[in-house]
């Protein structure tokens, strides 16, 4: 049985539709996209389009469990709201903190905001969303008096300039680069220009790419508010008429000249003027900026920085022209809506209006004081300040800065509550009781996207196991801790009609977000919801695309505010024991801490394990080789990382965010990152971080391929990762066994399976082994170990893996550590979406003859879906 359910995308923000087909009695679902859905109109990257593979229930936190032993939900939830009153009435409510999620829906964000800040009374509710925007928010108020996005999608099809910012657009929101591509496609005049440290993905469309100095882009774009002011290129009548404080913001400037932004910058001069000039030529200019902007010490005046250039030409929230922020998360938007920053109140609603939001939720006690945010939360905890936490959907051992800070922090609190889907985390590991939530394909509720787009997740499937609403498991709480009445919400619309009635509660038109049309929304009408861009109220009951076109902002003065800006360094420079810059960010096929993108094999083939990214020169200064390992270490922590020789900026290095000690056993890059934060939003500097590094030289280096799922202990470095039908571990260690038919038949492929057909080579003279255990004709697992890291490609192994019976050449080629002749050697892959290899390219270029990347795409699909393999297919050209 069979049903066809629209619903959205739980990765980023840029908030994909998608058509999921329902096999209810399978729990299996086939993913297309929505083509009616606006964000993406049925296109899908490749982690949306892998959905399908990750609702298994393997993994799954089914049942509550309080230290330790599962229990039933009356008592988990007892205990829960008896431990928090205790230490409410022990300590006050300011030693209780909730840690949220840009994963939980709105309906959930809105009652965990209202019982910690209107009930509780302390303001220690924030969210992972800190990470990731919290400089924008802070940008946007301080220029439009809110946190209002002015722009939308559309506008990629309008614009005559896109200048992407601090974002790898291609693989962080690769729906929103493939519709840049098609504009520029359509439109071959339109500009492409890429601001960031990295040669990314991204810069595979630029017309310019301006490799600037890490943290030095309130430089650049100061300049370019000179260079506008000096050339004559403002919109004078648009800064009478609509802002104020362009005066003190000019003045802060000093007339600082193109040669001087390119000195600071480390820029040429001439791809400085070169981007001034577009600027100011250009009508149509549409700045798209991310965590390059905003995780930094400085992350809010570089928000206003570019903002002051598109207020001083009168190019923002006009068609094509304005300012939009690309949040990381699928509902990062909607947290702020409710209110999920410690911060912020509901609707928003700032604390010094407090008793509008008191009085709606009838909560006299409700918070006058924002709480702490999220590196100052976990301080708290490992101060002992905080004796009570609850993390709601997140893993922040993993994700947040001083990562083996914050594990200490939990390991010491006195009561840590984690409510989630998953059982196995670096997080609920830490958890005194663990609470099992739904997770997507289970949830119902509503997100909002980058662009302020409403949109439904529906449910999939039925609640897997005790699994229940993150909405349900805080109402229950709030009621056992005395407050029934005011959490008597039944299903999601009940709480979506009160966050929609707070939005127009004594609002006149004053706050930005306003969704009162929805205050009486109907259980049909919900269920219907069609994507819908706020504000949506009387006066724009179809939503609105665009904020601010007419001039009119939410400053007291109705007029948007120049910032002055001074620029600063990041707070954490290079020394001599600490040389180089550390850059982190996110890969194409992975998401956060991998707790769903890992259990689609397709997901992990492309990059398999924890890499740092380095300049050939600065490889060779410290002694590193390609494809070999790397310690790197800052002053708060350490990881071990394959080398990558790339164009990166000389000085710096780049490593991913994902991994965790679930899949890696020196792996969280989170470890090395500095806690230092920007003072305004309190966003940490996740971008520059001064580490050194050093080869890692093992004695020995190797992989397993096995059909079983290996427990590993006693190996010094190892990688974990789901193949098809197989797993995956890379491994080293520093010292060798006496024997390794001995120690691999006790400890790697140990099982008690009958009559295994072992077979094996070994030459203790160069290092070598490998191994094999078949059963019944077919590969169960395979281990190859060499003396150094020059092992055989993986793909043709795994071929092996997936076949019934081998025959006698592929078993000699287990021996000889090469593909049977007439084998199939894919080589790594490129193409996540179609699993299409990088040998099985090249050797498709040269029978064919072929010459772009677009005839590739006819003969083997790759590239064809979301198109972030596009740049390294091109590249094999070359």
């Amino acid at each position: 049985m069979t049903k066809t359910i629209l619903t959205t995308c739980p990765y980023c923000g840029v908030g994909c539709g998608i058509s999921a087909t329902v096999y209810e009695d399978q729990r299996q679902i086939k993913i297309n996209g929505d083509h009616s859905h606006p964000a993406n109109f049925g296109r899908l990257c490749s982690k949306g389009s892998a959905l399908g593979d990750t609702v298994e229930l393997k993994g799954r936190l089914l049942q509550p469990q309080v230290y330790g032993r599962e229990t039933d939900w009356i008592e988990a939830l007892d205990l829960v709201a008896d431990s928090f009153k205790a230490v409410i009435k022990k300590y006050g409510a300011d030693a209780v903190a909730f840690y949220g999620s840009g994963q939980l829906l709105t309906e959930d964000y809105y009652v965990a905001n209202k019982l910690m800040k209107g009930f509780i009374g302390s303001g220690n509710m924030d969210t992972n969303s800190r990470l990731c925007m919290s400089s924008s928010v802070a940008g946007h108020k301080r220029a439009f008096g809110s946190d209002t996005v002015p722009n939308c999608y559309e506008d990629y099809e309008h614009a005559e300039l896109i200048i992407l910012i601090g974002s790898n657009t291609a693989w962080c929101h690769p729906v929103s680069f493939q519709r840049i591509c098609a504009a520029k496609e359509a439109n071959p005049a339109l500009k492409i220009v890429v601001i960031d440290p990295r040669r990314t993905a991204s810069c595979d469309i630029a017309d310019l790419h301006l490799p600037l100095a890490s943290g030095s882009d309130a430089w650049l774009f100061n300049g370019l508010l000179s260079y506008l002011y000096e050339h004559d290129a403002l919109d004078s009548a648009y800064i009478e008429a609509h802002t104020e404080g362009f005066i003190e913001s000019r003045d802060s400037i000093n007339n600082v000249s193109t040669v001087q932004v390119a000195e600071h910058c480390q820029l040429n001069a001439e791809d400085v003027q070169q981007f001034y000039d577009w600027f100011v030529h250009t009508d149509k200019v549409l700045s798209l900026y991310s965590q390059g902007i905003n995780q930094s010490s400085s992350g809010t005046d570089k928000v206003n920085a570019i903002i002051n250039c598109h207020l001083a030409t009168g190019k923002l929230g006009k068609v094509g022209s304005g300012a939009l922020s690309l949040t990381g998360q699928p509902n990062a938007m909607g947290g702020r809506e409710v209110g999920g920053m410690a911060n912020q109140l509901a609707a928003h609603i700032e604390f010094s209006d407090v008793d509008k939001v008191a009085r709606f939720w009838n909560a006299p006690h409700t918070t006058k004081k924002a709480g702490l945010t999220a590196v100052e939360l976990f301080d708290a905890i490992h101060e002992g300040k905080i004796k009570a936490v609850w993390i709601m959907g997140t893993n922040p051992v993993v994700s947040l800065p001083n990562a083996d800070k914050v594990k200490q922090a939990l390991q010491g609190c006195e009561f840590v509550v984690v409510s989630d889907c998953i059982a196995n985390t670096d997080t609920t590991a830490l958890a005194h009781v663990l609470l099992p939530a739904q997770g997507w394909s289970e949830k119902d509720g509503t997100v909002t996207n980058s662009e302020r787009r409403i949109s439904r997740q529906r449910a999939l499937f039925k609640p897997a196991g005790a699994a229940k609403p993150d909405w349900w498991i805080i109402t229950q709480i709030a009621r056992r801790m005395g407050f029934e009445t005011e959490f008597n919400y039944q299903n999601p619309v009940d709480i979506f009609r009160e966050h929609a009635a707070l939005s127009g509660f004594e609002n006149n038109g004053q706050r930005d977000f306003d969704i009162s049309a929805y205050a009486e929304i109907s259980a049909t009408e919900y269920d219907q919801f069609q994507p819908t861009q706020w504000p949506v109220n009387a006066a724009y009951p179809q939503g609105r695309a665009r904020m601010f076109a007419d001039g009119q902002f939410f400053t007291p003065s109705g007029k948007a505010r120049f910032i002055a800006v001074t620029p600063r360094p990041p707070v954490n420079q290079p020394t001599a024991d600490y040389p180089l810059i550390l850059n982190t960010g996110r890969l194409r096929d992975q998401w956060h801490t991998m707790t769903r993108t890992a259990l689609a094999a397709k997901l992990n083939q492309h990059k398999p394990e924890p890499f740092v990214e380095i300049h050939p020169n600065d490889a060779t200064h410290y002694g590193l080789q390609a494809n070999g390992l790397a310690h790197l270490e800052s002053q708060w922590g350490s990881m071990i990382a394959r080398v990558q020789l790339t164009e990166n900026k000389l000085g710096s290095v780049f490593v991913p965010m994902h991994w965790t000690e679930q899949y890696a056993s020196h792996g969280r890059m989170g470890a090395l990152v500095n806690p230092v934060v920007d003072p305004i939003s309190k966003q940490p500097e996740s971008k520059h971080t001064p580490v050194r590094i050093r080869p890692y030289t093992p004695v020995w280096q190797g992989f397993i391929l096995s059909r079983r799922e290996l427990k590993i202990t006693d190996v010094d470095y190892w990688i974990k990762s789901k193949g098809d039908g197989f797993y995956r571990y890379e491994l080293a260690g520093d010292t060798l066994p006496d024997d390794w038919r001995d120690y691999v038949r006790k400890n790697l492929c140990n099982s008690t399976a009958e009559n295994p057909q072992w077979q094996d080579y070994q030459d203790t003279a160069k290092g070598v082994y490998r191994a094999a255990r078949l059963l019944d004709e077919q590969l169960e697992s395979v281990i190859f170990i060499a003396a150094d890291h020059h092992l055989p490609e993986r793909s043709w192994l795994s071929m092996l893996c997936a076949k019934a019976e081998l025959t006698k050449a592929e078993r000699m080629a287990l021996l000889t550590g090469s593909p049977p002749v007439g084998g199939a050697d894919v080589g790594a892959i490129l193409c996540a979406c179609f699993n299409v290899g990088e040998k099985t390219i090249l050797a498709v270029i040269k029978e064919q003859g072929l010459t772009t990347h677009q005839q590739v795409g006819q003969c083997l699909k790759a590239g064809t879906n979301c198109g972030s393999c596009i740049p390294e297919i091109k590249a094999l050209f070359e």
